[in-house]
């Protein structure tokens, strides 16, 4: 099975034109973290110093035209089942048509888990969603390509954009769902694990694709000293820029003043 998803065997060394360039082009240039090869990082690394968002166990890197969402994972619910509390559980990274979701993990000190969460995650997917799955190797090593059916019913219809909806061959519409590519990526480091799950056009298209793998490969994980079972969440949280970028003055806070990395705006989702 075959999804149609060029590879990159080898990349360019990045680094040294981007330094060249002056700020006022970088400014109108696609999104890109200034970060070298060899991340993601842990918080002992030494790792480049760039500006980066804290969600608390993950440090992530802002760039124009990226837009971030956290997902809130309800803890408490009232009598009516709507949610009280909760806590974030993903951050979703954005950029034009695509989307990179994060999430990092304890994992035991002497052996990762991507290879057994791999496997987990294709039989899922095959058994419960009916899709199918291809491993291969990226730039990160070993990932998973899935393809899965999305339902199309006419409330997701309705949502979409019209010159979505228009793209749509009438053949998907009738059965009433449509193939979805997604693209599992993980890492394994010191005591944590980081997956990032990319949908989108950057399964396809290179430029938003290296985008987003720039911002992964500028991820710094805070495992933190607590003893943890192996797969649970790190602790996350919602960066303090979130409450100052919804402010209707719309003001930075003090030594901020040059910080915009929300062009579309922070938002706060909940997983149900």
């Amino acid at each position: 099975m075959a999804f149609g998803r060029r590879r990159q065997a080898e990349e360019p060394e990045k680094g040294t034109e981007a330094q060249a360039e002056p700020a006022e082009a970088a400014e109108e240039a696609p999104a890109k973290a200034e970060s070298p090869e060899g991340g993601p990082w842990d918080s002992e690394d030494s790792f480049p110093e760039i500006q980066r968002l804290d969600f608390g166990a993950l440090q992530v890197p802002v760039a124009p035209g990226l837009g971030f969402q956290v997902n809130i994972e309800p803890t408490q619910v009232d009598a009516e089942g709507n949610p009280t509390d909760g806590r974030p559980v993903a951050v979703l990274v954005q950029y034009e048509e695509s989307a990179m979701q994060l999430q990092v993990f304890a994992a035991p000190k002497r052996s990762g888990i991507w290879e057994d969460v791999r496997r987990e995650t294709a039989r899922d997917i095959e058994e419960e969603a009916k899709g199918q799955t291809q491993e291969g190797e990226g730039p990160f090593g070993p990932e998973l390509l899935a393809m899965v059916p999305a339902a199309l019913t006419e409330e997701v219809l309705a949502e979409m954009p019209q010159e979505v909806r228009e793209q749509i061959p009438a053949e998907f519409v009738e059965q009433g769902w449509a193939p979805q590519i997604i693209r599992f990526l993980g890492v394994d480091g010191p005591r944590w694990f980081l997956q990032a799950v990319v949908q989108g056009a950057a399964i396809e298209d290179e430029e938003q694709w290296q985008v987003l793998e720039d911002v992964l490969r500028g991820v710094v994980v805070h495992r933190g000293d607590a003893p943890m079972p192996p797969r649970d969440l790190l602790e996350l949280k919602i960066p303090k820029e979130f409450s100052e970028a919804g402010q209707e003055d719309g003001e930075a806070a003090e030594g901020e003043e040059n910080f915009n990395p929300f062009e579309r705006g922070p938002e706060i989702t909940e997983v149900r």
